[in-house]
């Protein structure tokens, strides 16, 4: 399986604190049969200064070490990047981190604030799209302003946005809000991909094979294989076999 957002390079956001952390998630990561991981830190320059040069630098490192522990996951590079006026900046710079390209539209993982959409994202997807950039949207289901009323995205979709929702949303890890607009938007086919958002060793790990098995169990042994591997391996420009 392909994971398309986590948070395992050490200390540069959130998501692991140190090396010792890093390298237990990503066992736990090959241990729930994860075998590529596209480490996501988040980019928000006001509290999480990210950028392509530095994220690339800092999986190059994480790589490193993840042979030398002898831990057999693969890692590329790419960034959270929070919805906001700096990506405008940091595109004129080449230093937004995407995740890769799809249609002839460089893709990046956008992040929408938790707690609604902003005022002027439409416009502001608009203008992305109209650079040939696609947003993959960040664990919409999770948004409040979504668990709402989740007619709320039709515009993103309409649009050409993708849709990549957490792993334990469909797990019922996220309150039942997030899981009802997940299994929503799966009932109705718009799911890209399905990704970790790991964090931490005690509330997010890596369960990306637990939700691929609840699909499984349900007779959605296609989707399953589409929504963890064959969807990312596209975007990555790899071979799809499940």
């Amino acid at each position: 399986m392909i994971d398309l957002h986590c948070h395992l390079l050490p200390g540069i956001d959130d998501g692991a604190t140190d090396l010792d952390d890093a390298l237990a998630l990503a066992r736990l990561a090959v241990a729930d049969g994860i075998e590529l991981a596209v480490v996501t830190p988040h980019v928000h320059l006001e509290r999480y200064p990210n950028e392509r040069a530095s994220v690339v630098e800092a999986a190059a490192r994480f790589a490193g070490e993840l042979e030398r522990a002898g831990i057999a996951l693969r890692v590329r590079a790419a960034g959270e990047v929070r919805i906001g006026p700096e990506m405008v900046e940091m595109l004129e710079r080449d230093q937004i981190p995407f995740l890769g390209e799809l249609g002839g539209y460089r893709v990046v993982l956008l992040e929408f604030p938790h707690g609604g959409l902003p005022v002027g994202a439409e416009r502001f997807v608009r203008w992305l799209i109209a650079q040939k950039i696609r947003p993959l949207i960040a664990h919409p289901e999770r948004n409040r302003e979504l668990m709402r009323d989740i007619s709320r995205i039709r515009p993103y979709l309409d649009m050409g946005c993708l849709l990549q929702v957490t792993a334990g949303s469909l797990l019922g890890q996220f309150g039942a809000g997030a899981q009802a607009a997940a299994e929503a938007w799966l009932a109705d086919d718009r799911i890209f991909a399905l990704a970790t958002d790991a964090h931490d060793l005690q509330h997010r790990v890596p369960n990306l094979g637990v939700a691929r098995a609840l699909l499984e169990s349900r007779g959605q042994r296609d989707l399953a294989a589409r929504l963890t591997r064959g969807n990312p391996a596209r975007l990555l420009g790899l071979a799809e076999a499940a």
